[in-house]
């Protein structure tokens, strides 16, 4: 019997062998497919804005001039009105996600929970175009009529952050794009410490409620370094999010490219600048805007890597 037996399994054992090989070849395959796409994405939009490169050379990267005329471009505007209406959302969003994500997991009734998570999640799936139109139609109005003019009468004379706070009446700008571009990454981060906060074991809340902490002390000093590392790759999620938007900053940006401090004074990003343009680009200005997709591929990576590296070094710091 075991002369007849041993052939079977052994046929098997290769089987399931060969099969295992073929699948891990098939994973590597799906790994190289995303760096493939990934690189060759980068290096067609470098490749596409070569002529610009050539023709400003470092000073695409350093000026704030962008003329199409005279064949003169400068991507220092557009990348501050990028990185600025990021970190406004991000300021804005941060502590409104936590503060959901702690009410559903803390403070509301169990009937509660449900629907407002759901509805929460929901509002992830609107189209950004929605978002823009009602900026457009329903944040502007607002912020011409109350938000403008309180700015500027009371944080306008301010010493030196006045100037952040300072200008027209317009409602379009720079800080509506970012409480527009903060509305929309809400949902993204809730939901991710939402889930988070969940996995943190029963057993550490109680004995911290045992011991005499209130809600507050126990989301602070239990639940939040219990998954600081999860909640911060949240953040940067968003982070990413709010980066590359592209119509909703468009309806509510100003499309203006030129750089100024003001918050409230109109002002472009990388993404609303190709949208808007990129149709009616010829020749150099087309490479000018395939020059500024590379650059918000960049900015983008980078802002992601440093994410994996404060990640890591949290890692090595809790013994992980």
């Amino acid at each position: 019997m075991s002369a007849t037996t041993l052939p079977v399994h052994s046929t098997r054992d290769q089987r399931d062998a060969r099969a295992d090989r073929w699948f891990r070849y098939a994973l590597g395959a799906t790994v190289a497919f995303v760096l493939l796409a990934l690189a060759g994405a980068a290096l067609s939009m470098l490749w596409g804005g070569r002529e610009a490169l050539q023709s400003q050379g470092l000073a695409f990267f350093l000026s704030a001039e962008w003329n199409p005329v005279e064949n003169r471009y400068g991507a220092l505007a557009p990348i501050y009105g990028t990185v600025v209406t990021a970190l406004i959302a991000m300021l804005l969003a941060v502590p409104v996600s936590f503060g959901i994500a702690v009410f559903l997991t803390e403070v509301a009734p169990r009937w509660m929970r449900g629907p407002v998570s759901a509805a929460i999640e929901l509002l992830a799936g609107i189209p950004s175009i929605i978002y823009g139109m009602w900026g457009l139609f329903v944040l502007v109005p607002v912020m011409t009529a109350h938000v403008t003019p309180w700015l500027n009468d009371n944080l306008g004379t301010l010493p030196g952050l006045g100037i952040l706070f300072q200008g027209p009446p317009l409602g379009i700008g720079v800080l509506t794009a970012g409480l527009v571009l903060a509305i929309m990454v809400v949902p993204f981060i809730t939901s991710v410490m939402r889930e988070v906060f969940l996995t943190v074991p029963t057993r550490l809340k109680e004995s911290a409620y045992a011991l005499g902490s209130t809600k507050w002390e126990v989301c602070w000093d239990i639940v939040l370094p219990y998954t600081r590392s999860a909640v911060i790759g949240g953040i940067f999620l968003g982070l990413g999010r709010a980066l590359g938007e592209t119509m909703a900053v468009a309806f509510v940006v100003g499309n203006s490219v030129r750089l100024t401090p003001s918050l409230l004074e109109p002002g472009t990003t990388i993404a609303a600048l190709i949208a808007n343009d990129f149709g009616e680009a010829t020749e150099t200005y087309r490479s000018a805007l395939l020059l500024l997709g590379f650059v918000l591929f960049i900015v983008t990576f980078v802002v992601l890597s440093l994410a994996r590296l404060m990640l890591a070094r949290l890692a090595r710091r809790e013994g992980n």
